[in-house]
């Protein structure tokens, strides 16, 4: 039994060792919001914060996970930045399939938990894992300006 703390609340799961926490999040948890993409760390839609710090679920196996706070996109709108990122995603207008956004904004909250400030060619570094099949990489460089302003 390893316990795992995830947006705040422990729990208990009897996986093995090499699981990868994607797949603990949403199948044994049930916590969808997390998505699965490529399988191979390459795409982010599998984005989670561990923590605080971005990382791929996908690759992230439960050996890897040591008493880190774990925070999904299901948990993420209870901080701070994580509130005006989904905000500012939605005054944006980011989304259009919706698929990878659960990751994108993710990865942009991690990004303004360190960097207040960003630049577009930091937003760009700091965004680069997250693919988005639908090309909305403007509009997630100006959701997250909008956050700095």
């Amino acid at each position: 039994m390893k316990t795992l703390v995830i947006n705040g609340q422990s729990h208990e799961v009897d996986v093995p060792d090499d699981m990868p926490l994607l797949w603990v999040l949403r199948d044994v948890l049930g916590m969808t919001g997390t998505k699965f993409g490529c399988g191979i760390a390459q795409c982010g839609a599998c984005t989670v914060h561990l923590d605080d710090m971005a990382v791929r679920a996908c690759q992230t196996t439960m050996d890897m996970i040591d008493g880190q706070k774990i925070t999904t996109i299901e948990g993420v709108g209870a901080t701070e930045i994580g509130a005006k990122v989904q905000a500012a995603w939605l005054d944006k207008e980011v989304v259009q399939c919706g698929y990878c956004q659960s990751g994108q904004i993710m990865s942009a909250t991690s990004l303004l938990a360190s960097n207040p400030k960003p630049t577009d060619a930091e937003i760009d570094e700091a965004m680069s894992g997250n693919i988005c099949r639908c090309g909305t990489y403007v509009r997630i460089r100006e959701a997250i300006h909008s956050v700095t302003a």
